[in-house]
């Protein structure tokens, strides 16, 4: 019983809800990254892509992990929806490059980039550090 009882503590701290350091309407922070498409890499700008319209970034604690491959096989497969409302998509985490670049080509189908922060440095910018992940 105390083994279920410290599974469930474990399971809604886990679960919480995440709340975001940005306010609804205020400006996301730019930031510049190495990123991977489809295995090869280039700086990322998210200025330069606003500039184009909506941008849609997500965070995730490791590449490969089950639940992070499956999150950015989603994102391929609905990859043509974002496009059709002129958004882009851009998952971060705190992997190397080398990694990612194998990610966005295996998980991510070469069809959205991944950029590396290694530093956590975009993520704590965005309250987006995963307290699973060191």
């Amino acid at each position: 019983m105390k083994k279920l009882f410290a599974l469930i503590l474990v399971m809604l701290s886990v679960a919480t809800p995440s709340y975001a350091a940005l306010d609804v309407g205020d400006a996301a922070p730019n930031f510049t990254a190495s990123a991977a498409l489809g295995g090869k890499v280039y700086k990322f700008n998210l200025a330069d892509s606003l500039a184009k319209g909506p941008v849609v970034l997500y965070f995730f604690p490791a590449a490969f992990s089950v639940g992070c491959s499956i999150e950015a096989h989603e994102f391929a497969e609905s990859i043509n929806k974002f496009e059709a409302l002129g958004a882009t998509v851009i998952g971060v985490s705190s992997d190397d490059i080398d990694t990612l670049g194998k990610f966005s080509v295996q998980a991510c189908q070469g069809k959205f980039p991944v950029a590396s922060d290694n530093s956590q440095s975009v993520m704590k910018s965005y309250d987006a550090v995963m307290a699973l992940r060191p």
